[in-house]
């Protein structure tokens, strides 16, 4: 993958992130609701390819108001990995130079890398996560609007050890994605699987796609290390 494929790929999977994220604010009232009519055409011209130093710009100023109105980012990590993808692609849009939108690119796909191995580390010392009782309560309490079904699985602790140490090792395992072109592919459909089931079991639909935004810096990464060892 090229670098300029993996910059356009990354900005329509966030085009659709930050148009999505503008239609939930739509619902809300005030700063944010003013701030998502000028967002979602923002996204939508993302999504063409129409002057996206300039538009990534203006939807880098929405951010830094939406930061201050809520004191952070409104939804703690999608609104964090939203937003350092669209700083990521503004500055290679705005590098002088190949050498500086590589370093730009590279430096998203190692801390989409970081952000999978981190989760992963610190769920490996809490011992409520190995013990599966995270889990457990994850599924026992969710306060989100799930089936009974799914809150019996509450009830299945082999089950549930099972997949949290399945999820831990998984996020271990993530930096093998950048030793070769199987090992990505394999991390992945499994970190993609991971962000669909949580949006289709708890409604975590922002997740998906700000993560998925960053992708594309990592196929190109990895290409680019199989290309300099070749």
């Amino acid at each position: 993958m090229t670098l300029e494929l993996a910059v356009r790929l990354a900005e329509i999977l966030l085009g659709f992130a930050l148009f999505q994220q503008s239609l939930e604010f739509l619902r809300g009232h005030g700063l944010e609701q003013k701030l998502a009519l000028i967002r979602a055409p923002l996204a939508i011209l993302l999504m063409l390819g129409i002057y996206p130093l300039w538009v990534e710009s203006a939807l880098l100023v929405t951010f830094l108001l939406l930061i201050k109105r809520f004191h952070g980012p409104y939804n703690g990590g999608s609104d964090t990995m939203s937003m350092l993808v669209l700083l990521c692609l503004w500055l290679a849009n705005l590098a002088p130079s190949r050498m500086w939108q590589e370093i730009a690119l590279g430096y998203l796909a190692l801390q989409l890398t970081l952000s999978y191995f981190q989760s992963g580390l610190v769920k490996i010392e809490n011992l409520e996560w190995r013990s599966g009782k995270a889990l457990r309560e994850v599924f026992a309490f969710t306060a989100y609007p799930v089936s009974e079904s799914l809150r019996n699985l509450a009830a299945k602790p082999g089950l549930l050890v099972f997949a949290s140490r399945a999820v831990i090792i998984g996020e271990l395992l993530f930096p093998l994605a950048l030793l070769h072109s199987v090992t990505l592919v394999v991390a992945l459909l499994t970190t993609g699987i991971f962000h669909v089931a949580n949006a289709v079991l708890f409604g975590l639909n922002r997740f998906v796609w700000s993560w998925l935004a960053a992708y594309p810096s990592l196929i190109w990464l990895q290409y680019r290390f199989s290309e300099m060892a070749g």
